[in-house]
């Protein structure tokens, strides 16, 4: 981590110190005899150590992973044409292409021509990870007797016609690679002079003819790495692949294992389409992770932002998307509000899509808007589409000249205030937060993809979406919330860049346009961020639709739904409030809980006639009727049953002791309302359960005068109820009971038979 004291640069920084060739000078030759070592034997030494080299123009996220790994095993490569021009091709990534690199490298290597014992390798930059230290690679290159190695591949490219006359092999790949290969300076440098080549050749087929060509092949002893000792290619080698847990005297670690081969390679190489799959094991392979240390790579290039004051921390645009029905998106916006970070840094970009939600948006605008440094709001009567809404907020994030841009959708729920904190600090290009929704294995990143770029689940996508393994985590695909550094921003024009891509979601064509262009996607688990909506089940057509949303979106409905002092009655040696024997009183609902339950009846409105008969119980007959609906009539049934299961039950058990039926039974829930031009009180009775509950919805003496209940073997009445309290009493057998008068308003209430 970057020392407190240290200048903080918010863009992507490398801490890595890099060889990097300028003209004819080596930084790891600082003596003369180390560049030209007098040496008479091949055997390696300390003074005799080998050279390697790659071709890097630019500090990509590939590359500095390839620094990284390198970096783990001690190896300080020597990087030629960084700052320089591509000249290997325009499109080499799908087409031929890379001469460039052999001429570098030539170039490069004319001052050890005359070392006969000094080792060349050569890898690629952005698609290689270093898996072994030299002294390794050098002992495994000196059992092979070759003076020059290259990986080997499953697939003759980029002329198939070739193929035919490669040699045969019993075992292991038959083809030649370019990414990895090594041996003795002299024999590379014939090698690479033998002919000429152009900067936009293509370089693998520049090796492969000098390969085929006998003579040449046999007088340089040039061999291929068939069964992946040292160099493993993943092109059309993935299925062989398996990652292995190996105890080594520092650390346990996880290696490369090839089961085919039964081999452990020292380089692994993405070639082809096989990027993803690199990313993927990126993740374990270099000592990144390991089950005792976790992530190790975590804290690799991070800053700090501590100690750093308000009015220096990075510019962000933060852009919300609400793009389809979310439930509680109250509550979703207020904790964007509450993000631990001084809103006189944050220019506010909100898309509403949905006229259902203009006046939570608009009220959310109206009383925080101004605290923001600016805020842009495009509201559902614009017609501007999700596409091009988010194009709209990239742009914005360059004109405002922010720093970072960090975009949230409405399922997104950031319960940690600390969270864009948070990602600044692990500084990286792109990187999401890890949420999902609760207690589902849906979550906003997907650890593989299929070939036609849709959702694949990875060998590790449940530890990591459970959190049975924490880290930082090199993905394919992120949607819903994610910081993006300003700096890609800057460097791409919305031609590379954007949320279109042919008939794609704007998510699937952002991340698509990501990966190629070779942009990692992290996501944290570091930490815990919050979680996401799940809307599936929200259903706008009806009346206060988050109410039903207890199963589905538990965390929010408990926050807006239950009485924030419900936790305290199942404190130990808290002592239940009596105000009759053995009728318990709990804080159980929120204002705005019973408000919402008045209006889901209220709305539905088919009121029971308050006569003994009454089609809607078995039977059809009720002894002691009341005027009410019932919850299967509002479709809230099941959400009333595991109401009670999950709040009413633990409260049960509290109080009556030795007493537990789990989950609660209960035919007969209902709302019950009282008029005095109605049905303004009810006769004694004994209730058909083995306890009673009674939610109070409205306030005595406010909305209604008289009402409450009467307990008549005792004598005792409950008149001064209170709005979201429970009374909770034995139903059948002590506690005849009566509803007492109400002389004006409406009195509602809640009840429940649990356990008839």
């Amino acid at each position: 981590m970057i020392n407190k004291n240290t200048a903080i640069s918010f863009s992507i920084s490398i801490l890595l110190i890099i060889q990097v060739v300028n003209g004819d000078e080596f930084p790891q030759c600082d003596k003369e005899e180390d560049c030209n070592p007098k040496v008479t034997d091949r055997e390696i030494t300390f003074k005799h150590v080998p050279l390697v080299f790659t071709v890097a123009t630019e500090e990509t996220d590939g590359f500095l992973r390839y620094l990284k790994s390198a970096e783990e095993y001690g190896i300080n490569p020597v990087v030629l044409g960084m700052g320089e021009e591509w000249k290997g091709g325009a499109d080499i990534q799908n087409s031929v292409g890379g001469g460039w690199k052999i001429n570098l490298l030539k170039k490069s290597l004319q001052r050890y021509k005359e070392q006969p014992n000094r080792i060349i390798i050569f890898t690629d930059g952005y698609d290689v990870i270093i898996l072994d230290d030299l002294t390794t690679i050098v002992n495994k290159f000196l059992a092979t007797g070759a003076k020059i190695l290259f990986g080997a591949e499953g697939f003759c490219w980029p002329d198939k016609s070739l193929e035919k006359l490669y040699p045969e092999v019993k075992q292991g790949k038959r083809f030649l690679n370019s990414g990895l290969y090594m041996g003795y300076a002299p024999e590379i440098l014939q090698l690479l002079e033998h002919q000429s080549i152009g900067d936009e050749d293509d370089d693998q087929l520049f090796f492969t003819k000098a390969y085929l060509d006998k003579e040449l092949r046999e007088k340089l002893q040039i061999q291929l790495d068939h069964d992946s000792s040292i160099f493993q290619n993943l092109n059309g080698a993935i299925n062989e692949l398996k990652l292995v847990e190996v105890e080594t005297k520092e650390r346990n670690e996880f290696r490369l294992k090839n089961v085919l081969t039964n081999k452990s390679p020292s380089f692994v190489h993405g070639n082809g389409f096989t990027k993803l799959k690199l990313n993927s094991l990126g993740n374990y392979i270099a000592r990144a992770w390991n089950p005792v240390d976790g992530c190790r790579h975590c804290k690799w290039r991070t800053i700090d932002l501590t100690d750093v004051p308000d009015n220096k921390l990075p510019t962000v645009l933060v852009a919300v998307f609400v793009e389809i029905p979310t439930p509680f998106l109250e509550e979703q916006l207020m904790k964007i509000y509450k993000l631990d970070y001084p809103k006189n840094r944050i220019h506010l970009f909100l898309h509403n899509k949905l006229k259902y939600h203009a006046d939570t948006v608009k009220g959310f605008v109206e009383k925080y808007g101004g605290d923001y440094l600016s805020i842009k709001e495009i509201k559902a009567e614009d017609g501007t589409s999700e596409w091009n809404a988010r194009d709209l907020s990239l742009e914005l994030t360059l004109r405002k000249k922010c720093d970072y841009y960090f975009s949230i959708d409405s399922l997104a729920v950031l319960d940690n205030p600390k969270t864009l904190r948070l990602l600044q600090e692990q500084n990286r290009t792109v990187v999401a937060p890890l949420l999902a929704r609760y207690g589902k294995s849906w979550s906003n990143f997907w650890g593989a993809l299929t070939t036609d770029g849709f959702y694949a689940r990875s060998h590790d996508y449940l530890d990591i979406v459970y959190n049975t393994k924490r880290g930082l985590w090199n993905v394919p695909y992120i949607s819903n919330c994610y910081l993006i550094n300003s700096t890609l921003l800057n460097r791409y024009d919305k031609q590379k860049l954007s949320y279109v891509r042919d008939n794609l979601d704007a998510d699937m064509a952002f991340c698509a346009n990501l990966r190629d262009l070779g942009i990692f996607m992290y996501v944290s688990n570091r930490f815990d961020f919050g979680h996401l909506i799940n809307p599936d089940t929200y259903d706008i057509t009806i009346a206060v639709p988050d109410l039903y949303q207890i199963q589905d979106n538990p965390t929010l409905w408990e926050e807006r739904y239950i009485h924030p002092n419900y936790s305290n009655s199942l404190q130990p040696g808290n002592t239940p409030v009596q105000p009759c024997p053995d009728v318990y009183w709990f804080p159980i609902g929120t204002e705005r809980f019973c408000n919402n339950m008045i209006q889901m009846v209220e709305s539905f409105g088919q009121w029971s006639d308050g006569s003994n008969q009454d089609p809607r119980l078995e039977g059809g007959y009720e002894a002691v009727p009341t005027r009410d609906i019932h919850m299967k009539q509002v479709g809230f049934d099941e959400q009333w049953l595991f109401f009670l299961k999950k709040y009413v039950l633990p409260l049960t058990e509290h109080v009556f002791t030795g007493y537990s039926h789990d989950p609660p039974r209960s035919l007969m829930n209902f709302v019950v309302r009282y008029r005095p031009d109605e049905q303004p009180s009810l006769r004694p009775h004994h209730d058909s359960s083995t306890y009673t509950i009674n939610i109070a919805l409205n306030r005595a003496g406010i909305d209604y005068e008289g009402g409450g209940c009467r307990f008549i073997r005792y004598n005792c009445s409950v008149k001064a109820t209170k709005m979201g309290w429970m009374l909770m009493h034995p139903g059948k057998l002590t506690h005849y009971h009566e509803g007492l008068l109400v002389t004006n308003g409406t009195r509602y209430i809640m009840i429940s038979f649990v356990d008839p």
